[in-house]
């Protein structure tokens, strides 16, 4: 078959995606498992390895990822329900100053969103930033801004949200590799989409002297100040950052220690990502037990329900992905492409962050999207020994940030909570998050240059 069309059935099979999630609202693990065997079906796949390859991606998807989702969930739990969130913003502010308040507040939605689904946190955090806006007679509009870009940055680029987590599965990355990377992609674009862009806005004639939206039902000095009846926001962002400390020192070690001695093991066993948030887990519940009405078994019963809709998508789109690589459409780009030697990397990120862009927008979801475009780009990356799939995973997730519309359930969540009109929620939440996602596809390209320089990327 040849590759225009295998490339036309492939169109075929993401169309019947998309539309039936957008227009007839079909749940998109059904939509994926049936695209997927659309494209087994259409492109002559014997009928039992179209079987077998969607049950096989499902199931290695969830190797891969499965245990991780569910443990990051739990910890996030566990901080919601603890009052660690509202404390870390009030750490973030008194590090900060009130003149930093956009800051502060971009800095807490970063970190509080890495554990933190972004609506849970967004509904716990809007009050604060009500509050402050009031007091510091700041605009509005600048702090919802900051918190909701800082919110979206990391939920679309950090691990353990379940889609990056999805992501750097499905693309086969070393987790500490892509986590680092991801900080360092994620932090300046969620600062520039957050605070500039939202100083901007603040800036504007509409904006400026808007300081009291909404603001009749809000406790402000409940809202800002410290309660010794909770954790400390110190413990909180400890608490989210020791998972990720130890991995990325167990991707160190593996650097620097003899692969035969005992430390080797010893650190490759913490570093390894379930482990290290199995770690982090424990540790969080003991450290934070006090603070928490709630038993470990039912935070643990918490996550597993909240985290069943996003296994079945996770491992739908890993079927799919299966599918797409045993027809073999991979191999045949690649074989396309062997005459480029000179920015093939730089086209793949491009196309990878369009492409994911294009599908958050057309059926809202970050998590689709990050898990539809890996699958769509593992097997093709997969035969490209020149470029770096860590760096095509970064631009995956750099595109579920921004252009997010109507369809997507947190565009209500920011207009509801905000008491923004549609016009002004667009102004705030769609055009910041775009900000911050091309961001990071510029700093993405930018370490593309020195691919066979940086450690990790290959």
């Amino acid at each position: 078959m040849s590759l225009g069309l295998l490339l036309a059935i492939f169109a075929v099979a993401l169309i019947f995606v998309l539309v039936s999630i957008i227009k007839f609202d079909l749940h998109p693990f059904l939509a994926l498992l049936i695209g997927g065997l659309i494209m087994g079906m259409l492109t002559g796949m014997p009928l039992k390895e179209v079987a077998d390859g969607i049950a096989s991606g499902f199931g290695n998807t969830m190797t891969g990822i499965g245990i991780l989702i569910i443990l990051g969930v739990a910890l996030g739990h566990l901080l919601h329900i603890s009052g660690c969130t509202s404390q870390i913003a009030a750490l973030m502010l008194k590090l900060t100053g009130q003149k930093r308040a956009g800051l502060a507040v971009n800095l807490t939605g970063y970190i509080v969103s890495i554990p933190v689904f972004f609506d849970a946190a967004f509904v716990i955090l809007v009050n604060l930033v009500k509050s402050l806006s009031r007091k510091g007679k700041i605009p509005f509009v600048s702090l919802v801004t900051a918190l909701a870009v800082g919110l979206i940055t990391t939920h679309a680029l950090v691990i353990p949200t379940p889609g990056p987590v999805a992501v750097a599965g499905t693309m086969g990355v070393n987790i500490g590799w892509f986590l680092l990377y991801s900080i360092i992609v994620s932090l300046p674009a969620s600062i520039l989409g957050g605070v500039f862009y939202g100083k901007f806005l603040g800036s504007r004639a509409e904006y400026k002297d808007d300081f009291a939206n909404a603001f009749d039902d809000v406790d402000e000095e409940k809202e800002i100040s410290s309660d010794k009846n909770l954790p400390s926001g110190g413990l909180g962002i400890l608490l989210i950052f020791l998972p990720i400390f130890i991995i990325l020192i167990g991707t160190v070690a593996s650097l620097i220690c003899d692969p035969d001695s005992t430390a080797y093991m010893v650190f490759g066993f913490l570093g390894n990502k379930n482990i290290a948030l199995l770690i982090g887990l424990i540790v969080a519940f003991f450290s934070l037990r006090k603070y928490i009405t709630t038993s470990f078994n039912e935070v643990i019963t918490e996550a597993a329900t909240q985290s069943g809709a996003i296994l079945a998508i996770t491992g739908a789109g890993g079927a799919f992905g299966a599918i797409i690589n045993g027809t073999g459409i991979g191999e045949r780009l690649v074989e396309g492409m062997t005459s480029m030697t000179d920015g093939v990397g730089i086209a793949m990120i491009i196309a990878a962050f369009v492409i994911s862009q294009v599908l958050r927008a057309a059926q809202g979801s970050t998590t689709v999207a990050l898990v539809t475009t890996s699958a769509i780009f593992s097997p093709i990356i997969a035969g490209m020994a020149s470029v770096s799939p860590i760096l095509v995973g970064l631009a995956i997730c750099a595109g579920g940030i921004g252009l997010s519309l109507p369809n997507d359930s947190g565009f209500w969540v920011v207009n509801r909570f905000s008491k923004f009109d549609v016009k002004q929620t667009m102004k705030v939440w769609t055009i910041g998050g775009t900000i911050s996602g091309v961001t990071a596809l510029v700093i993405i390209i930018i370490l593309s240059v020195f691919t066979t320089s940086l450690p990790g990327l290959l």
